[in-house]
């Protein structure tokens, strides 16, 4: 088992950042393929960014792509989404998830473990 808790949402001006953090306990972050998802007010859940099970190997949603940075820091057991040049539209509820699949994951249904959620507002 492993839990996610998501952190370093908030509220923030148009081109403004913001970093999340997704802490995992129970097992070892490096095994796991992670990914970051969003939902925004009356609209599905949507894929942003993964992180493969190896590591070595990221995608992203063309909405995000240029702008955010998902990265992870194994001996803490965190993923980190770096969020730049922010829009009205980035607004939403944000997700982390995991899996021990190998593999490089932007569907929500390959993904195991979800934490809370944070949410991020940004204004315009």
């Amino acid at each position: 088992q492993v839990q996610l808790v998501e952190s370093g949402g908030g509220l923030v001006q148009a081109g403004g950042s913001l970093r999340l953090s997704c802490a995992a306990s129970g097992r070892t972050f490096s095994s796991y393929a992670v990914g970051w998802f969003r939902q925004a007010p009356g609209k599905e859940r949507d894929f942003v960014a993964a992180d493969s099970w190896s590591g070595d190997s990221t995608a992203y949603a063309d909405s995000v792509k240029g702008r955010f940075t998902i990265s992870r820091d194994n001996p803490k057991n965190t993923v980190y989404l770096q969020m730049n040049s922010l829009k009205p539209e980035d607004t939403a509820v944000y997700y982390c998830a995991a899996t021990a699949r190998r593999g490089l994951w932007r569907g929500q249904h390959e993904y195991h473990y979800w934490g809370q959620g944070t949410q991020v507002t940004v204004s315009s």
